[in-house]
């Protein structure tokens, strides 16, 4: 069990963020684990293996020796983000700027680690570990190199929905938040999670206390981090909590292609495919990148749909996130995509 303490002012700065390196370092772990964490990410675990041809296996054998089925993730590897919403290369960069002493410290710390070496291939592991520690950058550049090339492959094809199903759970924190306060926000974080006394308790497989001293707390929603929650406790950032978004069964759902359906023939063939991915919020830029249009193009189906009473659109930061309503909801669910007799 982790208890992480509170103080007044912790609980003026607990923030959000959804972090694309977060997601790209903890699907290795998924990758890697066994049946009881892959099974809700099977339809991307099938996707990736189509892709994965493109990647060198060098690559991957580095990033599996840095990231284990289970225990200690360096933390050099999941620096927090500054802002709600970062970019993979920001966050690269966070990484290529890290101190290589301490990199290197955290290195020796995950050859040591009794719970993330205990698989198979350990001797193999121990040697490409103890050649990152040898080199003077401590391997940040081979390590960054990796990690780009892997995020390129494994995520980003699938990022404008992953991104989406992220700041969907944060809105529906911010208004938890607005509705109950911090106890109603942290109430349903995870089933191991419990808040009580100013005190975040997380059932883990070790016990320990830390104190967030005024740095607040910084809460990730993480699809990858399913079924568990990850903590980093380490100064002199924040103490960050990776839990799991809500709906994530979602996130892999099958649309059904609208083409030549009854639908598509009342809306067309864009409008209803848009319609159909609509099922989580997203900017123009998002969905966009989903429907491979330009962005005007897109605003002027999404406005229209809108218009129609099938879409609702909420603000949040600069962007404007659109999402299907319930009406939206209903004339999919009726037409069902079915083609025309």
């Amino acid at each position: 069990m982790i208890h992480l303490h509170f103080t007044a002012a912790d609980l003026t700065r607990v923030r959000f963020a959804a972090s694309p390196l977060k997601e790209t370092v903890t699907s290795l772990r998924t990758l890697a684990a066994g049946s009881r964490r892959r099974h809700l990410h099977r339809p991307w675990i099938a996707r990736f293996a189509e892709r994965s041809a493109r990647l060198r296996e060098s690559d991957l054998d580095l990033l599996r020796a840095l990231v284990r089925p289970e225990g200690y993730i360096p933390d050099f590897l999941v620096p927090p983000p500054g802002r709600r919403s970062s970019t993979f290369a920001d966050a690269l960069a966070q990484i290529a700027e890290a101190d290589p002493e301490i990199v290197a410290q955290e290195i020796a710390h995950l050859a040591g680690h009794a719970v993330a070496q205990q698989a198979p291939g350990r001797q193999g592991r121990l040697a490409l570990l103890q050649a990152l520690v040898d080199r003077p950058d401590a391997g940040l550049g081979p390590i960054t190199q990796a990690l780009d090339a892997y995020h390129q492959t494994a995520i980003a094809p699938d990022w404008p929905r992953i991104d989406a199903l992220l700041h969907d759970d944060i809105a529906y924190r911010l208004d938890a938040l607005a509705d109950g306060g911090v106890d109603r926000m942290m109430s349903n974080l995870h089933p191991s999670v419990s808040f009580v006394d100013q005190t975040l308790r997380i059932v883990k497989y070790y016990e320990g206390h830390a104190d967030c001293d005024g740095r607040g707390l910084l809460l990730i929603p993480c699809a990858f981090a399913w079924p568990d929650v990850l903590v980093r406790t380490a100064r002199p950032e924040p103490p960050s909590i990776s839990y799991s978004p809500r709906g994530l069964g979602r996130l892999w759902e099958k649309h059904p292609e609208p083409t030549g359906s009854a639908l598509a023939g009342v809306l067309g063939p864009t409008r209803a495919a848009l319609l159909s991915q609509l099922d989580l919020p997203m900017s123009t830029t998002q969905a966009a990148t989903q429907m491979a249009l330009s962005a005007p193009t897109l605003s002027v189906h999404l406005q229209a749909l809108r218009a129609a009473g099938l879409l609702t659109s909420r603000r949040a930061g600069r962007q404007v996130l659109y999402s299907r309503t319930e009406l939206g909801d209903r004339l999919l669910t009726e037409a069902g995509n079915q083609p025309e007799p």
